[in-house]
């Protein structure tokens, strides 16, 4: 996933299920120039998407245990 974010930024959000996001950066993606920053956007959301499920289940965890 993290390939797909780096070469077809737009495509790592529209599989997320993030469609108007998908479209702002392909928008973002069509010039040279700002293919750079549409693929560091989407690397750093695939992060923090991951992150955020990490913490939900480590909460879900801490909550099963009380």
């Amino acid at each position: 996933m993290t390939l797909i974010a780096i070469f077809f930024p737009f495509a790592s959000f529209f599989l997320r299920g993030r469609i108007l996001t998908s479209i702002i950066c392909l928008i973002l993606q069509i010039t040279l120039i700002g293919w750079i920053p549409a693929a560091i956007w989407a690397v750093i959301s695939l992060q923090n998407s991951r992150a955020d499920k990490r913490n939900k289940e480590l909460i879900k965890a801490m909550r099963t245990k009380s």
